[in-house]
């Protein structure tokens, strides 16, 4: 355990702390990527550190096309709780020598510029890892680090695009469409969460700290199982297929008579009491759609036989006939009704934060329920520079009377 888990665990029982107490994560990036990340990590106990330039902070505290009360945006106060700001300008030596004494005390360091930026601002593995060895240094970037492609800027668009989830995506015939959720960049977030927690865990048996390199490019194929399976298996790439599924049928959204509906008979099990349901048992023993891999094979010939029935009844009726039956099913809810329901609030995924600002606002809660030590908002997203002098006065970098870095 580290002197600062020491330290918190003097005030609260060992047991109740949550499980990564005592980590410290400087946050280097900005943006999406990097900050959720960073904010996943924060979100289960560890001290993490916004590093931000003067004046403009996180380009993503000016970004999207509205505001609440604030001069920071939704978007920014989306990814970034849980965190301490301090303003560094790493293009001076000044700012350099700060960020190497906030690396002595630290843990883990993510960043997302375009490789070779952080080496121009002395902040890199290389650099930072003599320093301090244990460090876990994660890059997230466009294209990796590594690479004929490396050097080119890169957003999730560009990622989507070029990964291949775009041509997967959206009506078979109609134009391109990405996405509707940046999978690119959570992904890339995610996975270097996951890489970061097993350095973590290796560090425990070596007592060295590593460098991980990981990109949105690299987010958008681990996360094309499906896709990439069929092409490897058919030689085809695989295209848009609207709501449809790339391995079963019947699993698509239908309409009713007054409104749309999704329903998976994913397995023989459920085609055969999905063909009950609707009324039309001859389906079970119709040879074109005797078992799934028929059924794949003509995924739009039986999506088209299966129109007309559906067009009888409304989509509720038909959502609960399958769903008493077993075979799952659902409306399709914009968002006014995702993040508003019984089940939704049972199970906490919309919380309230209370900002210095915007005063309380909705956000979204942890997936991830853990039992003894679930995670929680223990601060609000920051505000540009906000505890700067708190974190310089740690470090013991503070003239507490003029309320100035000390030059290091």
């Amino acid at each position: 355990m580290s002197e600062r888990a020491a330290n918190a665990s003097h005030h609260e029982e060992p047991d109740s702390l949550p499980p990564l107490t005592g980590l410290r994560v400087l946050d280097l990036s900005q943006v999406m990527a990097g900050p959720f990340c960073c904010m996943l990590l924060g979100d289960m106990g560890a001290d993490v550190i916004k590093v931000e330039p003067p004046e403009t902070g996180d380009q993503t505290r000016k970004s999207m096309g509205f505001r609440m009360k604030g001069e920071d945006s939704p978007g920014f106060l989306a990814l970034n709780r849980n965190k301490r700001s301090i303003t560094l300008n790493l293009k001076t030596p000044e700012g350099q020598n700060i960020l190497h004494k906030l690396v002595e005390t630290a843990d883990i360091l993510v960043e997302n510029s375009r490789p070779g930026v952080s080496k121009k601002l002395g902040a890199d593995y290389e650099t930072l890892s003599r320093i301090n060895p244990r460090l876990i240094y994660a890059s997230i970037s466009g294209f990796g680090q590594t690479g004929p492609w490396s050097q080119r800027p890169g957003f999730d668009l560009i990622a989507q695009a070029m990964g291949g989830i775009i041509s997967g995506t959206g009506i078979p015939g109609a134009e391109p469409v990405k996405s509707g959720i940046p999978v690119g960049d959570l992904g890339a977030g995610m996975f270097a969460s996951y890489g970061i927690l097993s350095a973590v865990i290796g560090r425990e048996r070596t007592g060295k700290g590593q460098y991980i390199d990981t990109s949105l490019l690299d987010a958008a194929l681990a996360l094309s199982v499906w896709e990439s399976t069929e092409y490897w298996a058919t030689g085809k790439s695989p295209g848009p297929l609207g709501t449809a599924n790339r391995m079963s049928a019947p699993y698509q959204a239908f309409a009713g008579s007054d409104g749309n509906f999704v329903v998976g008979a994913a397995n023989q099990k459920l085609w055969l009491i999905f063909c009950d349901v609707i009324g039309r048992p001859e389906l079970k023993e119709d040879p074109r759609y005797a078992n799934n891999i028929d059924r794949v094979q003509r995924r739009s010939e039986l999506a088209d036989e299966l129109k007309p029935t559906f067009l009888a009844r409304p989509a509720e009726e038909w959502v609960e006939k399958f769903l008493e039956a077993g075979v799952p099913a659902g409306p399709i809810n914009d968002y006014s009704v995702a993040l508003d329901n019984e089940h939704v609030h049972h199970r906490k995924a919309v919380i309230e934060i209370e900002h210095p600002v915007e005063g309380s606002f909705k956000a979204l809660g942890f997936p991830a329920k853990l039992s003894h030590t679930p995670a929680a908002v223990r601060r609000p997203p920051p505000l540009l520079g906000q505890h700067t002098d708190e974190i310089l006065s740690e470090l013991g970098l503070l003239d507490e009377q003029n309320h100035k870095a000390i030059p290091v």
